[in-house]
C-alpha cells in the first residue's frame, strides 16, 4: 500500500510569493533555519536542511506547481525516492499550498508528516509574520 501525506496550509503571502520563497535558497534557509540548494528547472538538484533532505526537481510550472523526488536519511538505501507535489493557489489575499507527498517509507512516515508541520509550515508562518513583514 502506498503511503500518502496530504496537507493544506494558507499563509499570509500571495501564492506566487510562496512559490518563489520555496525555490529561493536564501529564503528557504531563512524559513527553515538550515542551508538549502534548490534548482528551478526540471533535472536540477534539491537539498534542504543542510543536505539532510535531497532530491531532483521533476517539474516546475511557475508560479503554480513544483514536483520533486524527495528523500531523508531515514530512507533505506534500497528504497526509492518519494515524490512531492506542491501546488500554489490564491486564497483571498493569501496563498494556499496543497501538498501531496507519495511513497514515504513506513519507518519515516510519521516523522515526515510531523516534519511538514513543525519544520516547514509553522516556521514559514512565523517567518511571514516577522522577517517577511519587516522587509515589505
Amino acid at each position: 500500500m502506498r503511503n500518502v501525506i496530504y496537507k493544506t496550509v494558507v499563509l499570509k503571502a500571495s501564492a506566487e510569493a510562496l512559490f518563489d520563497m520555496y525555490l529561493d535558497p536564501q529564503l528557504h534557509q531563512a524559513i527553515t533555519g538550515l542551508p538549502a540548494a534548490i534548482g528551478t528547472e526540471a533535472g536540477d538538484q534539491f537539498q534542504a536542511f543542510d543536505g539532510a533532505l535531497s532530491g531532483v526537481m521533476l517539474q516546475v510550472v511557475k508560479p503554480r506547481l513544483i514536483v520533486q523526488t524527495w528523500r531523508s536519511p531515514a530512507f533505506g538505501a534500497d528504497e526509492p525516492d518519494s515524490i512531492l507535489f506542491l501546488s500554489f493557489h490564491p486564497q483571498g489575499e493569501h496563498g494556499r499550498i496543497d501538498l501531496v507527498h507519495l511513497d514515504v517509507p513506513e519507518q519515516d512516515y510519521e516523522d515526515v508528516k510531523k516534519g511538514w508541520r513543525e519544520k516547514y509550515f509553522e516556521p514559514w508562518r512565523e517567518f511571514l509574520a516577522n522577517e517577511w513583514s519587516a522587509t515589505r
